[in-house]
């Protein structure tokens, strides 16, 4: 999951829940810095904190198959 597939994902996924920002925050223990941060595609976050978020929405960081351009 890139990071703007993951933004896309957490905020969709928050939206769907009819969270806020702080709510969601409030329910995973991460800041709401965090979560604009993420949901701004910021390049460098802490996997455990993603981890906490996307919990609340059934899911989990893990390895998938890079895409890559085969030129």
């Amino acid at each position: 999951m890139n990071k703007n597939n993951l933004a896309i994902t957490v905020k969709k996924n928050r939206k769907k829940l009819h969270l806020t920002q702080v709510e969601a925050a409030e329910r995973a223990g991460v800041g709401l810095r965090f979560i604009r941060e993420l949901e701004c595609g910021k390049k460098t976050l802490r996997m455990d904190k993603v981890n906490d978020l996307l919990f609340l929405f059934g899911l989990e960081l893990g390895p998938v198959p890079m895409e890559r351009d085969d030129e």
